[in-house]
């Protein structure tokens, strides 16, 4: 018998009601947002920093999607564009439902289409 197959497999680690507390807040208003770094600050936790990532990630992405379309609403030509305003819109709700059940179920899953970028870009932040 081969002595690598005869090794258990890796169970995932165990996430406690505070870790997902911390995750589900980031979610939750920029006031919920600010509550949960306070709780991490005071336990670091690997559920809690990842999902700090991409709660800020998803923030990041939705200040800079308004202030671009605040800019192209002052563009005579360009303010057409603002009819996928509301398209868009639905597509960061989507996102940010996806990253509250990941958070909610425990699980450190990425927020489709971002959410690795986000872990590589604040990989430095909430460590």
């Amino acid at each position: 018998m081969d002595s690598e197959s005869a090794l258990p497999a890796p169970t995932p680690p165990v996430t406690t009601n505070e870790d997902r507390t911390v995750a589900v807040l980031t979610y939750l208003t920029i006031i919920g947002f600010i509550i949960a770094i306070v709780i991490h600050a005071n336990k670091k936790t690997a559920l809690g920093a990842y999902h700090l990532r991409q709660g800020l990630g998803l923030t990041v992405t939705g200040l800079v999607l308004w202030v671009a379309g605040m800019i192209i609403a002052f563009v005579p030509v360009l303010n057409l564009v603002m009819l996928l305003w509301p398209f868009i819109s639905i597509g960061l709700f989507i996102l940010w439902l996806f990253g509250l059940i990941a958070a909610a179920q425990g699980q450190q899953k990425p927020i489709p289409l971002l959410g690795e970028h986000y872990q590589k870009w604040f990989a430095g932040t909430f460590a």
